[in-house]
């Protein structure tokens, strides 16, 4: 008789592989279901590693800069046609002034991401006398406009100087406190607060004589962040932040219409036809966009709400690209928080600790205003949304502070050794092309 045949010990590839897959062992013999990893956690996984990378900040500043800025082109060309052809206008007429903005802004923000924070610290003092110099000759002859004096003209074009005051407080601020810390002198609140805050209430109050309460609710943001930043005991902190809300109360009271934006904030279908007309309406726009928006350029109520390439373009965003637009910009806004408080967090030195955190503040601060504004969350202060709506200095601005946030991104740890593994960027590569690259600047990354 013979024998059994043996049992046949070779097993397929596919068997071998779902063996391995099932994890079969002590585990598998037990009869509890294995579980393993699913693709979606790894994937996870793999974006937080990539979050960690030491780059993560420059190219999330860098992308999301540029995708708000064509956005911004796309969205004023849509808004302000309307609004030219309705006076009689060319329909081109904002959206070449954006253009312009875009063209001087997005070389002045490359100058500004190579630029040393030497150079930005050296710059902060003529900055700020500068700024003071134009808020002054605004009010001395400065260009009215809806009943708001904020305006001079240079060289055929409007020039805002109280964006530029944003800037210029950021880094005087910013340098400020740093050679303070430096130098030991923080440990009183009068050190801490002088000449920080008259500095603040100063260039606060230039900028209230032109009627601009947007601006100034701006400038006392950064100083709230310079003064958290800088570890300002809790009890100071509290007081400051008590003192600035009672300045804005006074600064509404005080003036009729503000007070009147108010009201039509808390109630404005009692307001239909005055000061609840612009948010009723841009909240039907928004509203009017569904999911997926009406398609660019078919918007109907860029035609009747006020001021849609400036403080209410959003609205137009919501009803031409929809939901999934406006969240789309929201997260923009969103991922830029992330990326200059990650700046802010892990550079080593005080100053730029500082303005990365001002300026992230500053930005996503008005952002959030202009969006609450028109979704009816906050009443309507008039500030433009950063990089997206209509302004020739608040895009050049922006764009140069977001410039200095990609500067100190390159001084993270282990940012410069990645730039210089990377090889020399877009821009240096066509500069080698023409021949206008330097020697030294061949191995660095543009």
């Amino acid at each position: 008789m013979s024998a059994p045949p043996a049992r046949n010990t070779v097993m397929s590839d596919s068997a071998i592989k779902s063996g391995v897959a099932s994890g079969s062992g002590a585990e598998g013999e037990g009869g509890a279901a294995p579980r393993y990893p699913s693709r979606a956690a790894g994937r996870v996984r793999a974006g937080v590693r990539l979050l960690d990378r030491p780059l993560t900040s420059y190219y999330l500043v860098l992308g999301i800069t540029l995708l708000l800025v064509a956005l911004g082109l796309v969205m004023v060309l849509s808004t302000s046609s309307a609004q030219s052809l309705a006076q009689g206008g060319s329909p081109y007429a904002g959206f070449q002034k954006q253009l312009v903005g875009a063209v001087v802004g997005l070389p002045l923000m490359w100058i500004a991401a190579r630029s040393s924070p030497v150079l930005f610290r050296a710059a902060a003092y003529p900055m700020v006398a500068a700024a003071l110099l134009g808020l002054l000759l605004v009010l001395a002859v400065g260009h009215s406009a809806n009943g708001a004096q904020r305006w001079i003209q240079v060289a055929g074009f409007q020039i805002q100087p109280s964006e530029f005051a944003k800037l210029a407080f950021v880094l005087w601020g910013a340098d400020l406190l740093a050679r303070k810390e430096k130098a030991g002198q923080l440990t009183e609140w009068r050190h801490l607060l002088m000449p920080l805050l008259p500095g603040a209430a100063i260039v606060s109050m230039l900028v209230m004589l032109g009627d601009d309460l947007g601006t100034t609710f701006i400038l006392l943001v950064i100083f709230l962040a310079l003064l958290w930043v800088i570890g300002t005991p809790g009890r100071l902190f509290l007081g400051m932040l008590g003192l600035m809300g009672f300045a804005m109360i006074i600064l509404i009271v005080v003036a009729p219409y503000r007070l009147e934006r108010i009201t039509g904030f808390l109630n404005p279908q009692a307001h239909p036809t005055t000061v609840g007309y612009q948010a009723m309406n841009g909240q039907y726009a928004v509203g009017s966009g569904g999911w997926f928006g009406v398609g660019l350029g078919a918007g109907k109520e860029k035609w009747w709400v006020p001021n849609t390439p400036t403080d209410f373009i959003f609205a137009i965003i919501g009803e031409e690209l929809g939901l999934v637009g406006t969240l789309c910009v929201t997260f923009l806004y969103s991922g830029l928080a992330y990326a200059g408080l990650r700046i802010a967090r892990r550079v080593p030195d005080t100053f730029m600790r500082l303005a990365a955190a001002a300026v992230t503040a500053w930005i996503v601060v008005q952002a959030l205003v202009n969006i609450g504004a028109v979704l009816g969350l906050l009443p309507i202060t008039g500030v433009p949304l950063p990089l997206v709506s209509a302004g020739l200095s608040s895009l050049l601005v922006t764009l140069v502070a977001l410039g200095m946030l990609m500067s100190f991104a390159k001084r993270e740890p282990g940012a410069s050794q990645a730039l210089a593994a990377a090889g020399p960027g877009p821009v240096l590569r066509v500069l080698s092309w023409l021949g206008l690259a330097t020697g030294d600047s061949r191995g660095r990354r543009g």
